[in-house]
């Protein structure tokens, strides 16, 4: 009878281990997908000052640059894109066509002395490019939380519990396909 005892003891003992793991383990992931929400939420804080800025920045460049009416629509079509996007994958790729428009005007900027001494441009553009910085901050962290996240749901034990609970690795925010070069302008 203690024999009986024993054994159920070591395995309630064991049972109960185990339990504690899982949701030490479930609670561990809740708090770092929760983190990334929190961060995705600091990068679309600061491209809403980005998308605050950019209607001043058309409205002070466009008649200084009637000819360049492509890139004002471009601009325009990006923001819409952002707007309807829903998923953060979405928001990523309609940021990222946001980001190839603006580099384009700021060439094209750079190529008008008159516009770039223009008082009201230069305060915008000073203030875009201190909004493009932050953005910069908080993607590098967005991608360190995800990364962390994802090296987490990878490593065993974890991984099986949570394949069994649901939770699938997360996409790092990423540059689009040739933004490493520099945007080409025709004047």
């Amino acid at each position: 009878m203690i024999y009986v005892n024993k054994i159920t003891a070591i395995i309630l003992g064991a049972i109960l281990l185990i339990v504690l793991a899982v949701f030490g383990t479930y609670n561990n992931l809740v708090t770092q997908t929760t983190a990334i929400d929190g961060q995705w939420a600091q990068v679309e804080t600061q491209y809403q000052r980005r998308f605050d800025l950019i209607p001043n920045l058309v409205s002070s460049t466009q008649g200084f640059l009637k000819q360049e009416k492509t890139i004002f629509e471009e601009i325009a079509k990006a923001r819409t894109a952002y707007g309807g996007a829903k998923s953060v994958d979405e928001k990523v790729t309609a940021a990222s066509g946001l980001d190839s428009a603006l580099g384009r005007l700021l060439v094209i900027v750079e190529n008008y002395p008159n516009l770039k001494s223009n008082e009201t441009v230069a305060k915008l553009m000073d203030e875009l490019a201190g909004t493009e910085n932050r953005i910069n901050v908080e993607r590098r962290r967005f991608n360190e939380l995800v990364q962390g996240y994802n090296a987490t749901i990878k490593r065993a034990p974890t991984n099986l519990i949570a394949g069994m609970l649901g939770f699938k690795e997360r996409a790092y925010f990423k540059a689009v396909e040739g933004s490493e070069k520099a945007p080409k302008v025709t004047l």
